[in-house]
Protein backbone atom coordinates (compact mmCIF):
# COMPACT_ATOMS: atom_id res chain seq x y z
CA UNK A 1 0.00 0.00 0.00
CA UNK A 2 2.59 2.33 0.79
CA UNK A 3 4.72 1.93 -2.46
CA UNK A 4 1.43 2.19 -4.14
CA UNK A 5 0.79 5.87 -2.49
CA UNK A 6 4.38 6.57 -3.56
CA UNK A 7 3.68 5.84 -7.19
CA UNK A 8 1.18 8.37 -7.32
CA UNK A 9 2.60 11.32 -5.58
CA UNK A 10 5.78 10.37 -7.54
CA UNK A 11 4.54 13.36 -10.80
CA UNK A 12 3.43 16.19 -8.09
CA UNK A 13 6.99 15.67 -6.45
CA UNK A 14 9.02 15.79 -9.43
CA UNK A 15 6.63 18.80 -10.82
CA UNK A 16 6.73 20.93 -7.20
CA UNK A 17 10.72 19.73 -7.46
CA UNK A 18 11.16 21.84 -11.54
CA UNK A 19 13.00 25.39 -11.04
CA UNK A 20 11.18 28.22 -12.66
CA UNK A 21 14.01 28.41 -15.48
CA UNK A 22 12.36 24.99 -16.14
CA UNK A 23 8.88 25.47 -16.53
CA UNK A 24 8.45 28.54 -18.54
CA UNK A 25 5.27 29.41 -20.53
CA UNK A 26 4.97 29.98 -24.17
CA UNK A 27 5.59 33.99 -25.00
CA UNK A 28 5.58 33.38 -29.11
CA UNK A 29 3.25 35.73 -30.38
CA UNK A 30 0.58 34.03 -32.38
CA UNK A 31 0.70 33.77 -36.01
CA UNK A 32 -2.04 36.49 -37.32
CA UNK A 33 -3.57 35.43 -40.44
CA UNK A 34 -3.82 39.03 -42.83
CA UNK A 35 -7.17 38.42 -44.85
CA UNK A 36 -5.65 38.88 -48.72
CA UNK A 37 -7.73 41.49 -50.94
CA UNK A 38 -9.55 40.71 -53.32
CA UNK A 39 -7.16 40.95 -56.17
CA UNK A 40 -4.77 38.86 -54.62
CA UNK A 41 -7.46 36.36 -54.25
CA UNK A 42 -7.81 36.67 -58.20
CA UNK A 43 -4.23 37.04 -58.92
CA UNK A 44 -3.41 34.19 -56.67
CA UNK A 45 -6.16 31.42 -57.66
CA UNK A 46 -5.06 28.29 -59.39
CA UNK A 47 -7.84 29.27 -62.57
CA UNK A 48 -8.75 26.51 -65.44
CA UNK A 49 -6.91 28.54 -68.12
CA UNK A 50 -7.05 27.94 -71.91
CA UNK A 51 -6.15 29.16 -74.98
CA UNK A 52 -9.05 29.49 -77.68
CA UNK A 53 -7.07 31.25 -80.06
CA UNK A 54 -3.84 33.51 -80.62
CA UNK A 55 -6.12 36.55 -79.50
CA UNK A 56 -8.41 35.09 -76.60
CA UNK A 57 -7.57 33.29 -73.18
CA UNK A 58 -11.14 31.82 -71.74
CA UNK A 59 -10.53 31.18 -67.31
CA UNK A 60 -12.58 29.70 -64.74
CA UNK A 61 -12.68 29.56 -61.42
CA UNK A 62 -15.00 28.09 -58.57
CA UNK A 63 -14.38 30.25 -55.14
CA UNK A 64 -15.50 29.42 -52.39
CA UNK A 65 -14.50 32.03 -50.08
CA UNK A 66 -14.70 35.34 -52.29
CA UNK A 67 -16.57 38.26 -50.61
CA UNK A 68 -17.66 35.21 -47.99
CA UNK A 69 -19.32 33.44 -50.51
CA UNK A 70 -19.38 30.85 -53.19
CA UNK A 71 -18.78 32.46 -56.36
CA UNK A 72 -18.04 30.86 -60.18
CA UNK A 73 -16.46 33.24 -62.63
CA UNK A 74 -15.47 32.82 -66.39
CA UNK A 75 -13.24 35.67 -67.91
CA UNK A 76 -12.55 36.28 -71.48
CA UNK A 77 -9.47 37.80 -71.93
CA UNK A 78 -9.00 39.73 -76.05
CA UNK A 79 -6.04 41.17 -77.22
CA UNK A 80 -7.15 44.10 -78.77
CA UNK A 81 -4.21 45.03 -79.55
CA UNK A 82 -4.14 41.94 -82.65
CA UNK A 83 -5.40 43.78 -85.55
CA UNK A 84 -7.31 40.58 -86.58
CA UNK A 85 -9.60 40.76 -83.83
CA UNK A 86 -12.99 41.74 -84.40
CA UNK A 87 -16.21 42.59 -82.33
CA UNK A 88 -20.04 42.56 -83.67
CA UNK A 89 -23.43 42.58 -81.67
CA UNK A 90 -26.00 40.39 -83.32
CA UNK A 91 -29.46 41.09 -82.39
CA UNK A 92 -33.42 40.31 -82.86
CA UNK A 93 -35.80 44.00 -82.86
CA UNK A 94 -38.52 40.94 -81.90
CA UNK A 95 -38.69 37.69 -80.29
CA UNK A 96 -35.29 36.24 -78.23
CA UNK A 97 -32.12 35.43 -79.61
CA UNK A 98 -29.84 33.28 -77.76
CA UNK A 99 -26.39 34.00 -77.30
CA UNK A 100 -24.96 30.71 -78.53
CA UNK A 101 -27.28 31.23 -81.59
CA UNK A 102 -26.27 34.57 -82.09
CA UNK A 103 -22.37 33.44 -81.53
CA UNK A 104 -22.68 30.01 -83.87
CA UNK A 105 -24.26 32.53 -86.42
CA UNK A 106 -21.57 34.72 -86.96
CA UNK A 107 -18.87 31.70 -86.75
CA UNK A 108 -17.85 33.77 -83.66
CA UNK A 109 -14.74 32.40 -81.29
CA UNK A 110 -16.70 33.70 -78.06
CA UNK A 111 -19.49 35.39 -77.36
CA UNK A 112 -21.62 37.02 -74.01
CA UNK A 113 -24.78 38.31 -73.75
CA UNK A 114 -25.47 41.69 -73.93
CA UNK A 115 -28.10 44.77 -72.43
CA UNK A 116 -31.58 44.46 -71.55
CA UNK A 117 -34.23 43.35 -73.02
CA UNK A 118 -38.06 43.48 -73.63
CA UNK A 119 -39.25 40.27 -71.40
CA UNK A 120 -42.47 39.81 -72.84
CA UNK A 121 -41.63 40.52 -76.37
CA UNK A 122 -38.07 40.90 -76.82
CA UNK A 123 -36.06 43.51 -78.13
CA UNK A 124 -33.85 46.01 -76.62
CA UNK A 125 -35.07 48.68 -74.03
CA UNK A 126 -32.45 50.56 -73.78
CA UNK A 127 -30.00 52.93 -76.48
CA UNK A 128 -28.87 50.72 -79.61
CA UNK A 129 -26.81 51.88 -82.91
CA UNK A 130 -25.76 49.57 -84.93
CA UNK A 131 -22.67 50.81 -87.56
CA UNK A 132 -24.18 53.92 -87.74
CA UNK A 133 -28.34 53.29 -87.29
CA UNK A 134 -29.80 53.60 -84.62
CA UNK A 135 -31.89 50.53 -83.35
CA UNK A 136 -33.35 51.18 -80.24
CA UNK A 137 -33.57 54.30 -78.09
CA UNK A 138 -34.21 54.01 -74.31
CA UNK A 139 -37.70 53.15 -73.36
CA UNK A 140 -39.09 56.08 -71.83
CA UNK A 141 -38.58 55.66 -67.92
CA UNK A 142 -36.11 53.41 -67.91
CA UNK A 143 -34.38 53.45 -64.84
CA UNK A 144 -31.50 55.91 -65.35
CA UNK A 145 -28.45 54.09 -63.68
CA UNK A 146 -28.97 50.86 -65.55
CA UNK A 147 -28.22 52.92 -68.86
CA UNK A 148 -25.34 55.18 -67.77
CA UNK A 149 -22.64 53.21 -69.85
CA UNK A 150 -21.90 52.42 -73.56
CA UNK A 151 -19.87 49.63 -74.74
CA UNK A 152 -18.57 51.67 -78.24
CA UNK A 153 -17.13 50.96 -81.12
CA UNK A 154 -15.96 53.33 -83.01
CA UNK A 155 -15.48 53.11 -86.70
CA UNK A 156 -12.11 52.18 -87.01
CA UNK A 157 -12.85 49.05 -84.61
CA UNK A 158 -11.70 50.67 -81.87
CA UNK A 159 -13.32 49.75 -78.87
CA UNK A 160 -13.95 51.62 -75.03
CA UNK A 161 -16.75 52.05 -72.46
CA UNK A 162 -17.86 55.09 -71.83
CA UNK A 163 -20.25 57.61 -69.73
CA UNK A 164 -23.61 58.63 -70.84
CA UNK A 165 -22.65 62.33 -72.30
CA UNK A 166 -25.16 65.10 -70.55
CA UNK A 167 -26.35 65.73 -74.11
CA UNK A 168 -27.85 62.24 -74.21
CA UNK A 169 -26.48 59.15 -75.99
CA UNK A 170 -27.71 60.11 -79.42
CA UNK A 171 -24.67 62.89 -79.10
CA UNK A 172 -22.04 61.03 -79.27
CA UNK A 173 -21.43 60.52 -83.17
CA UNK A 174 -17.70 59.54 -82.50
CA UNK A 175 -19.74 55.45 -81.64
CA UNK A 176 -20.19 54.07 -84.88
CA UNK A 177 -21.65 51.11 -82.85
CA UNK A 178 -23.26 51.72 -79.09
CA UNK A 179 -24.43 49.31 -76.92
CA UNK A 180 -25.97 50.93 -73.52
CA UNK A 181 -26.14 49.27 -70.19
CA UNK A 182 -25.13 50.32 -66.55
CA UNK A 183 -24.59 50.85 -63.79
CA UNK A 184 -20.91 52.06 -65.13
CA UNK A 185 -18.70 50.10 -62.65
CA UNK A 186 -15.18 52.08 -63.22
CA UNK A 187 -14.13 54.75 -64.91
CA UNK A 188 -10.59 56.63 -64.96
CA UNK A 189 -9.19 53.54 -62.60
CA UNK A 190 -11.60 54.30 -60.23
CA UNK A 191 -14.65 52.50 -58.71
CA UNK A 192 -17.86 54.35 -59.28
CA UNK A 193 -19.90 54.88 -56.40
CA UNK A 194 -23.00 52.68 -56.63
CA UNK A 195 -27.09 53.67 -55.95
CA UNK A 196 -28.04 51.75 -52.65
CA UNK A 197 -31.01 50.19 -55.05
CA UNK A 198 -31.68 46.34 -54.84
CA UNK A 199 -30.64 45.85 -58.10
CA UNK A 200 -27.85 46.76 -57.19
CA UNK A 201 -27.08 45.69 -53.63
CA UNK A 202 -28.71 42.11 -54.09
CA UNK A 203 -26.46 39.13 -55.36
CA UNK A 204 -27.44 38.23 -58.89
CA UNK A 205 -25.84 36.60 -61.78
CA UNK A 206 -24.01 39.67 -63.55
CA UNK A 207 -21.65 39.57 -66.89
CA UNK A 208 -19.73 43.16 -67.35
CA UNK A 209 -16.95 43.59 -69.77
CA UNK A 210 -14.02 46.50 -69.64
CA UNK A 211 -10.73 47.60 -70.91
CA UNK A 212 -7.59 47.13 -69.15
CA UNK A 213 -4.64 49.81 -69.55
CA UNK A 214 -2.97 47.54 -72.05
CA UNK A 215 -5.82 47.71 -74.09
CA UNK A 216 -7.42 44.05 -73.75
CA UNK A 217 -11.16 43.54 -73.61
CA UNK A 218 -12.00 41.59 -70.09
CA UNK A 219 -15.32 40.15 -70.37
CA UNK A 220 -16.82 38.77 -67.19
CA UNK A 221 -20.17 36.01 -66.44
CA UNK A 222 -20.36 35.87 -62.47
CA UNK A 223 -22.93 32.97 -62.30
CA UNK A 224 -25.43 33.08 -59.15
CA UNK A 225 -28.61 31.74 -57.70
CA UNK A 226 -27.27 28.47 -56.83
CA UNK A 227 -25.61 27.03 -53.45
CA UNK A 228 -22.50 26.86 -55.53
CA UNK A 229 -22.63 30.09 -56.60
CA UNK A 230 -24.33 32.84 -54.88
CA UNK A 231 -23.68 35.87 -57.47
CA UNK A 232 -22.39 39.65 -56.79
CA UNK A 233 -24.07 42.97 -55.96
CA UNK A 234 -22.69 45.36 -58.65
CA UNK A 235 -19.82 46.58 -56.16
CA UNK A 236 -18.59 43.56 -55.53
CA UNK A 237 -18.41 43.23 -59.78
CA UNK A 238 -16.68 46.74 -59.80
CA UNK A 239 -14.27 45.53 -57.38
CA UNK A 240 -13.73 42.56 -59.57
CA UNK A 241 -13.78 44.25 -62.50
CA UNK A 242 -10.73 46.56 -61.35
CA UNK A 243 -8.92 43.97 -59.59
CA UNK A 244 -8.88 42.47 -62.92
CA UNK A 245 -7.61 45.53 -64.40
CA UNK A 246 -9.93 47.28 -66.26
CA UNK A 247 -9.61 51.30 -66.04
CA UNK A 248 -13.09 51.21 -67.15
CA UNK A 249 -16.11 49.08 -66.83
CA UNK A 250 -19.51 48.55 -67.01
CA UNK A 251 -22.52 45.61 -66.03
CA UNK A 252 -24.09 44.09 -68.77
CA UNK A 253 -27.76 42.65 -68.10
CA UNK A 254 -27.66 39.52 -66.00
CA UNK A 255 -30.15 37.34 -64.09
CA UNK A 256 -30.88 34.38 -66.41
CA UNK A 257 -29.21 36.38 -69.20
CA UNK A 258 -25.45 35.77 -68.02
CA UNK A 259 -24.38 33.68 -70.75
CA UNK A 260 -20.55 32.92 -71.48
CA UNK A 261 -20.27 30.81 -75.04
CA UNK A 262 -16.62 29.53 -76.60
CA UNK A 263 -16.20 27.91 -79.80
CA UNK A 264 -16.23 24.27 -79.87
CA UNK A 265 -17.29 24.43 -75.99
CA UNK A 266 -20.71 25.84 -76.34
CA UNK A 267 -21.63 27.24 -73.43
CA UNK A 268 -19.36 27.43 -70.60
CA UNK A 269 -20.70 29.05 -67.80
CA UNK A 270 -23.67 27.95 -65.35
CA UNK A 271 -26.98 30.34 -66.57
CA UNK A 272 -29.53 29.95 -63.99
CA UNK A 273 -32.59 29.88 -66.48
CA UNK A 274 -33.74 26.39 -65.73
CA UNK A 275 -32.63 26.36 -61.83
CA UNK A 276 -30.03 23.79 -62.44
CA UNK A 277 -26.50 24.30 -62.02
CA UNK A 278 -25.77 23.10 -65.86
CA UNK A 279 -24.71 24.44 -68.93
CA UNK A 280 -28.20 24.11 -70.57
CA UNK A 281 -30.07 27.25 -68.42
CA UNK A 282 -29.52 29.73 -71.54
CA UNK A 283 -32.10 32.65 -72.32
CA UNK A 284 -33.14 34.26 -74.97
CA UNK A 285 -31.74 37.92 -75.05
CA UNK A 286 -32.18 40.55 -77.51
CA UNK A 287 -27.96 41.45 -78.31
CA UNK A 288 -25.40 39.20 -78.33
CA UNK A 289 -21.79 40.57 -78.15
CA UNK A 290 -19.83 38.45 -80.27
CA UNK A 291 -16.09 38.12 -80.83
CA UNK A 292 -13.96 37.31 -83.99
CA UNK A 293 -10.98 36.63 -85.61
CA UNK A 294 -10.64 38.23 -89.18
Amino acid sequence: MKKLLALLLLPTMLLAGCSEDQVRPDTTPPVVQVPQTVAEQLATANWETRNVSESLVWKYKHFNDLFNSNQSITVLDIDLNDEGVAIDIPHVTSGFLKTSEGAARLRATAAINGSYFDTSKGGSTVFFKKEGQIIHTTRSGFTPYRENAGFAVGADGSISVVKKPSAGWSSLTEAHTLLTSGPLLVFSDELVKQEQQVFNTNRHPRTAVGITKDNHLIAVVVDGRFTEAHGMTTEQLATVMHALGCVEAMNLDGGGSSTAWVRNRGVVNYPCDNKQFDHAGERGVATVITFHER
